[in-house]
C-alpha cells in the first residue's frame, strides 16, 4: 500500500471515530467501542448479520469490523461459529443508568431517522448515540 493511500485511510477511520487528532489512537477507541457494545449485548445468540448491523452504528469499515469481532473473540467477550455469534461477558445495559437522554437535533446512528430526543448509551470506554427509543433497544438486544 503507498504512503499516500495509507494516509487516506486512515484519515477516512479517523472520521468515522469520535473526531481526535491521533488516527491509531481513535482506531483504537473504535475496536474499544466496538468490543464494549458486544459485551452488552443482551441476546443469547446474534446472527453475524445482526452483529455486524450493531456495530455499523460504529464503523461502516469492514476490515474494522473484522477487528471488532477478532478482538472480542479473543478476548473473551463473543463465541463465533458457523455465523453465529455468542456473547458470553453477561454484561448489559441498565437504562436508568447506562443511557442518557438529551434534547436537540440529531440523527440517529442507526436508522438515520431525525430525532428530537437523542439516547447515548455509557461505556467505560465512550459514549455511543445518538438513537432513537427503538433503535437503543435494538442494539442492546433489548428488542
Amino acid at each position: 500500500m503507498s504512503d499516500d493511500h495509507e494516509q487516506t485511510r486512515l484519515d477516512e477511520l479517523a472520521g468515522e471515530t469520535a473526531g481526535g487528532s491521533d488516527p491509531e489512537r481513535d482506531l483504537a477507541e473504535t475496536v474499544e467501542l466496538g468490543v464494549a457494545l458486544l459485551a452488552h449485548a443482551e441476546d443469547g445468540t446474534l446472527s453475524l448479520a445482526e452483529a455486524v448491523d450493531r456495530i455499523e452504528t460504529i464503523t461502516t469499515d469492514p476490515a474494522v469490523t473484522r477487528e471488532i469481532l477478532d478482538t472480542a473473540e479473543l478476548r473473551g467477550v463473543i463465541d463465533r461459529e458457523e455465523g453465529v455469534v455468542r456473547p458470553r461477558s453477561g454484561a448489559f445495559v441498565r437504562f436508568e443508568r447506562d443511557v442518557v437522554r438529551r434534547e436537540g437535533e440529531f440523527t440517529c446512528r442507526r436508522c438515520g431517522a431525525s430525532l428530537s430526543t437523542g439516547y447515548f448509551v455509557q461505556f467505560d470506554v465512550a459514549e455511543h448515540g445518538p438513537f432513537g427509543p427503538s433503535c437503543v433497544r435494538k442494539i442492546t438486544g433489548r428488542e
